[in-house]
């Protein structure tokens, strides 16, 4: 595995920062970015989550496809230890904190205001902003900004004098989720186009009319 990705795709500590790059993508490039260290919630404070980063264990952060395959595999080991730590510290008695989902369906159709939160998912921070109108069955407005939207930018350097055979592994490296996007930008045959959510969409449903054709 080494030899296959040491030196592949590197993203430099100061181009991690400047491209704002979240979660493994940055730790990989030495960057201690976590919000379960940075802005603890839940249980968290309790856990006392450190970003993990290569020189934790010895390494000098490259911030290439090799680093980034360690910091996950390091990371399943951390899981693995908050999951433990849960499980010994669980109090015991029922389960209280699942509310009702009729009332809080009702609490939520009376409710007012906005809010934003955010968390450390896999792929790094994910950030929600929601505004609710008291008596509205939806929220007026709810934008998510997913790790993606950050971690795509560091594609630019870690492409840069690279060989066509690593694309596919430079490209997964920072685990992309592209349905996190809702607009795409696609030069195809010297033409450029960019396709919006509702384009996206109207495709789907066409893939998946197309599908059920060919399952009937």
């Amino acid at each position: 595995m080494e030899a296959r990705t040491r030196g592949v795709g590197i993203l430099e500590p100061k181009e991690a920062e400047e491209l704002c790059a979240v979660g493994p993508t940055a730790r990989a490039s030495g960057l201690k970015k976590d919000v379960r260290q940075d802005r603890p919630y839940l249980a968290y404070p309790d856990f006392e989550v450190k970003a993990i980063t290569p020189e934790d264990y010895g390494l000098t952060p490259m911030g290439d496809v090799f680093d980034k395959i360690v910091v996950r595999l390091l990371e399943v080991g951390q899981s693995l230890e908050i999951i433990e730590k849960a499980l010994e510290n669980m109090p015991e008695g029922e389960i209280t904190s699942f509310p009702k989902i009729p009332a809080l369906l009702a609490h939520l159709k009376k409710a007012e205001g906005e809010g934003l939160g955010w968390h450390e998912a896999p792929r790094g921070e994910v950030i929600h902003y929601v505004r609710l109108v008291s008596g509205e069955e939806s929220p007026l407005v709810w934008k998510v900004k997913a790790p993606t939207y950050s971690n795509l930018l560091s594609w630019y350097p870690m492409f840069e004098d690279q060989e066509v055979a690593d694309i596919p592994i430079i490209a997964a490296c920072i685990d992309p989720c592209i349905c996190c996007m809702d607009r795409v930008y696609l030069v195809r045959n010297g033409r450029e186009e960019t396709w919006t959510k509702e384009e996206l969409l109207r495709l789907s449903w066409e893939k998946t009319r197309r599908m059920r054709r060919w399952r009937a």
